[in-house]
């Protein structure tokens, strides 16, 4: 790994962010530019803040250096700042979903992004087995303290998905993992991998009004989060063996005293 400049990263990133926030978008995204050139992992978050603004490529995802790094650093606030002040009710809505389609109870989950365990909590009584993953160690503490999940693992979802050869799942979950992904084959193919034929694909994600996305599939949307078009969803779940059971428009929480609009969607696999 290539030693990083930390001042000199910590000085560029200060002056991308002033950049970005005074509306000097050319000068911000430069700025963002010379972060990557001295972080090419980019822990910051510079690809998407990019992305965001309307400039260059859209990522397929979120870099994972950034994701680690925001909720590793984020962990023990993350859920009074998420539940209390964000309103974010994402699990309580998928176990309200699961029972009202008649769906479980089920022998293994598998919680992508868990997290501190929020859905681990809300569906631990519906399943027999619960493992967890998520990207970030300090959350995953956190989740273990709990003690929801018989196991818990400590890696990048998709890589996971391709890697893990147990026994399939009969649910797998994904509650605020799209926000960090834009292209959601590897995400879907990965989840029909691990699942049990029949096995129910439970997960949110962020939308925007359709003019916005001017025909894209999906974008980064103005807080660094992925919003994906309803219609990329449905197509992208179709084209990996996916039966849509039910999707529901949904607040996934509270921005800025506005909700942010998404959906729930339940799949079964064909």
């Amino acid at each position: 790994m290539t030693k990083i400049d930390e001042e000199a990263l910590a000085e560029a990133y200060n002056r991308a962010l002033a950049l970005e926030k005074a509306g000097d978008v050319d000068a911000a995204v430069k700025a963002y530019e010379e972060v990557l050139a001295l972080d090419p992992e980019d822990h910051g978050g510079a690809a998407v803040r990019i992305a965001a603004m309307g400039r260059g490529e859209t990522p397929p995802k979120a870099p994972d250096a950034y994701v680690e790094t925001l909720f590793d650093q984020h962990a023990e606030v993350f859920e009074d700042v998420l539940v209390e002040q964000l309103g974010y009710a994402v699990p309580m809505m998928v176990r309200q979903r699961l029972q009202a389609l008649g769906l479980g109870p089920f022998k293994r989950l598998l919680d992508l992004g868990c997290g501190t365990g929020l859905t681990g909590e809300a569906l631990q009584d519906m399943v027999d087995d619960l493992t967890g993953i998520d990207i970030s160690e300090n959350m995953v503490e956190i989740a273990h303290e709990k003690e929801v999940y018989e196991t818990l693992y400590v890696a990048e979802v998709e890589d996971f998905l391709e890697d893990n050869d147990d026994e399939p799942f009969d649910i797998i979950t994904a509650t605020d993992v799209l926000p960090y992904l834009g292209a959601l084959e590897p995400l879907f193919f990965g989840t029909a991998e691990n699942l049990l034929p029949d096995g129910i694909f439970a997960f949110s994600s962020e939308t925007l009004p359709e003019e916005t996305f001017a025909g894209r599939a999906y974008m980064v949307n103005a807080k660094q989060r992925f919003a994906h078009t309803e219609g990329y969803v449905r197509d992208r779940l179709t084209a990996t063996g996916f039966e849509l059971l039910d999707i529901t428009d949904i607040n996934v929480r509270m921005e800025d005293g506005q909700p942010t609009p998404g959906h729930l969607v339940i799949a079964k696999l064909k």
